[in-house]
């Protein structure tokens, strides 16, 4: 069985952070490991609050898995502060570690700034570098590359200038903000542009997709898969989690952020 890590925070109601990547994990037939970086108090309606962990345990985790059981590939989620940041791109970068995800929680969709402006800089500057593919959303991308994204154009421009930029593959995930769900991958290899073209799942339970999708595709990327059949197999899987998806939460809104696959163009 691959192994895959997340570095992530928890989600004490389990659907977001550590806990969906480590289910996710599981159900694409991978073995789950987790360098928790933050705990925090949330559900499905919101975050109350947060403890975040010293930088010197957060690099004592990643020693003990690195140094037993070494992951194929390593996602990465919401990292608030600068200095874990710098733990984790040292650490990655000291055992070579390869097939990255990041998902590069800064902005929510609303447009809300999730994480401090150095944090967001760190990110840019010591983690981005280091990645095999990052997963922006709409406000994300439009953060990263200093433009502002409007439709399937502007998203196949965004992607190919953040990936130039940083030199690797990215999917900006164009969700309910621009469009049907219909994402865009600048492919490093061969500098090519996917459109990954989906329909709408009429689901209001969606806390958690962003941490799934990414884990879903780091466990394919685990499992040997090209960059865009990882991805395929991801929006694949989460879009029968969100068709079959239970409603667990009194303060689940009306926001619609499924997709169903369609297909895949270039």
């Amino acid at each position: 069985m691959k192994t895959v890590l997340t570095i992530a925070g928890s989600d004490c109601s389990g659907g977001a952070g550590i806990q969906a990547d480590l289910k996710t994990m599981l159900a694409n037939d991978v073995y789950g490991m987790s360098a928790i970086t933050a705990l925090t108090a949330q559900n499905t309606t919101g975050v109350s609050a947060i403890l975040e962990v010293t930088p010197d345990f957060l690099g004592q985790q990643l020693d003990m898995i690195f140094t037993d059981i070494f992951p194929d590939a390593v996602k990465i989620g919401m990292v608030a502060d600068a200095a874990l940041i710098r733990v984790i791109r040292e650490k990655l970068e000291f055992y070579h570690a390869g097939n990255i995800v990041v998902d590069p929680v800064m902005v929510a969709t609303s447009g809300a700034k999730l994480i401090a402006e150095d944090a967001v800089d760190a990110l840019k500057e010591q983690l981005f570098p280091l990645a095999s593919v990052l997963t922006p959303n709409i406000p994300e991308a439009e953060c990263i590359c200093g433009a502002h994204i409007s439709g399937i154009e502007e998203m196949k421009q965004a992607a190919r200038r953040i990936g130039e930029r940083y030199g690797c593959s990215v999917l900006v995930k164009g969700g309910h903000s621009i469009n049907d769900a219909n994402d865009v991958l600048f492919d490093k290899e061969g500098g090519e542009i996917r459109l990954f073209s989906a329909e709408r799942i009429h689901n209001p339970n969606t806390h958690g997709t962003g941490c799934t999708l990414s884990s879903a595709i780091a466990s394919n990327l685990a499992k040997g898969c090209t960059m865009a059949e990882a991805i395929q197999k991801a929006k694949v899987y989460i879009s029968g989690a969100l068709a079959s998806g239970l409603n667990l939460g009194k303060g689940s809104g009306p926001l619609d952020h499924g997709y169903r696959i369609r297909t895949v163009q270039k």
